[in-house]
């Protein structure tokens, strides 16, 4: 991130949604800087779109305050939505038209000079030169990707909302969009990107978690991780599937998933739960062995998860 990252791109406090009696979105608050990459994170239906919506002026609040790009979000809704590059999880631009025309349709919507010149240049530096004159319907998910984040900055937007951008994506078109999205972010533009991938929050400047509304988490991913205070034992060898059914609802421990021949068994308290995991293996006459582990961004958000979950049903007088 760039050390001149110090003005404040979002400042919003207190946003609230509801759609019927269902909220949303609960006292949400959030800032990013420029020049940021913030990874916004959270289940299906935990509010993340939703919040990304209003933040762009696409969707008003029913409650709460603050700016994007230095506009009022509950104001200047028009104002914003001129600075902001939206890109959507679905593939959204036309099917029977080649990239070359799709990026010239977009640039006709927002009325931009020199239309020509900004299409070719926008080829040239997303990669899409070679193939202009496909149709956009023919191409691979990794290509969509590229073509849709070509449309989304070809107008110099200085903010970019990223939907769960990389979904249904190969691993390969998932790093080249990485990279160019850090590349995008070194120029000074400002991303926030909602994920479902761990290894994408990694990439990300700091992370936002939120479920069932409400952020409970956030911070570089390093902070994340250390806040929960979680401890991880890894267990090697043996018969994981039988050792993994023992080692459920021992005291200390909170999750047991399976990573290849190996157990990752997750809790709270560091000393119990090499204990429990110690005492299963000798209990069983397993040939595993156990040693610490680190604990992952996968285990600290399923924790989240879990806790949001308890936190909803008691709110909710127990309701699922």
């Amino acid at each position: 991130m760039s050390e001149a990252a110090s003005e404040q791109v979002i400042s919003i406090r207190g946003l609230t949604k509801s759609f019927g009696p269902r909220k949303v979105v609960d006292d949400v608050a959030l800032e990013v800087r420029r020049g940021e990459i913030v990874g916004f994170l959270g289940p299906n239906g935990s509010g993340k779109t939703t919040t990304i919506r209003m933040i762009c002026g696409l969707l008003k609040p029913d409650g709460g305050s603050g700016t994007c790009l230095g506009f009022d979000i509950l104001t200047e809704a028009t104002r914003i939505k001129r600075e902001v590059g939206y890109m959507t999880q679905r593939f959204s631009l036309y099917d029977d038209l080649t990239i070359r025309e799709n990026l010239d349709f977009v640039a006709r919507i927002y009325d931009l000079p020199h239309r020509r010149d900004t299409v070719r240049d926008t080829l040239e530096r997303l990669g899409l030169t070679r193939r202009k004159d496909q149709l956009a319907g023919t191409l691979s998910g990794g290509w969509k990707q590229r073509l849709a984040l070509a449309a989304s900055v070809m107008h110099q937007p200085r903010l970019l909302l990223l939907d769960e951008p990389t979904a249904g994506v190969d691993p390969q078109a998932r790093r080249e969009f990485w990279d160019e999205i850090h590349r995008l972010a070194a120029g000074g533009l400002t991303v926030l990107v909602s994920t479902h991938y761990m290894d994408e929050a990694e990439r990300c400047h700091r992370i936002v978690y939120i479920a069932y509304g409400h952020v409970v988490a956030r911070g570089t991913v390093a902070e994340v991780i250390a806040a929960s205070h979680l401890a991880t034992v890894v267990v090697a060898g043996g018969d994981t599937l039988a050792l993994a059914a023992a080692l459920k609802g021992r005291p200390g421990i909170e999750q047991v998933a399976p990573f290849g021949n190996e157990l990752h068994v997750v809790g709270p308290d560091a000393a119990l739960l090499r204990a429990s995991v110690d005492d299963v293996l000798a209990e069983t006459g397993s040939t595993g062995r156990a040693r610490a582990g680190e604990t992952s961004l996968e285990d600290v958000f399923i924790r989240l998860m879990q806790q949001a979950r308890v936190a909803d049903s008691a709110g909710n007088g127990g309701a699922a």
